[in-house]
């Protein structure tokens, strides 16, 4: 069997690559969500979910697992995430990791949650800024990745 040689982050990279694969994923599907394009279409209670996945709408399942993915990080965690979604945007180079990182622990805005799914690119952000920090995760979503140990039903 061939292993692969997987780079390593930054020692203060905070998140593990399944954690950061499965909120990559999430967050891409979160991206693709479109709006309602009819909210009383009137059909079969039992088949609506199927034809609203993709629709944005407060019950949508993968909103709430991307929030509950985020909310759940530890403080240093969430400004590792930030910090990578501002390099993957281009606002940092990845030689200033240190640099985005210690403005990510001063951001006083808004909850981690909310201020990393208000933009509007973030699966491509983090994957992008994960890219050029050397952490490849295609191959890690390529297989899945399955449920990193997140509780995700928002408990």
């Amino acid at each position: 069997m061939q292993t692969r040689e997987l780079p390593e982050p930054p020692a203060d990279f905070a998140v593990d690559r399944e954690t950061l694969a499965y909120i990559v994923l999430k967050a891409k599907a979160f991206d693709g969500l479109v709006a309602s394009d009819d909210p009383s279409d009137g059909s079969n209670s039992v088949d609506d979910r199927a034809m609203d996945a993709l629709e944005d709408e407060s019950d949508n399942p993968v909103q709430r697992e991307l929030h509950v993915a985020i909310r759940q990080l530890n403080d240093d965690a969430k400004a590792t995430l930030v910090a990578l979604a501002w390099i993957g945007r281009g606002d940092y180079e990845a030689a200033e990791w240190k640099d985005a990182l210690i403005a990510a622990r001063e951001r006083r805005e808004a909850s981690t949650a909310r201020y990393l799914m208000n933009l509007p690119l973030l699966g491509d952000y983090l994957e992008d800024g994960a890219d050029d920090l050397g952490i490849n995760l295609t191959a890690d979503e390529a297989i899945g990745l399955g449920d990193p140990d997140l509780d995700t039903r928002g408990n």
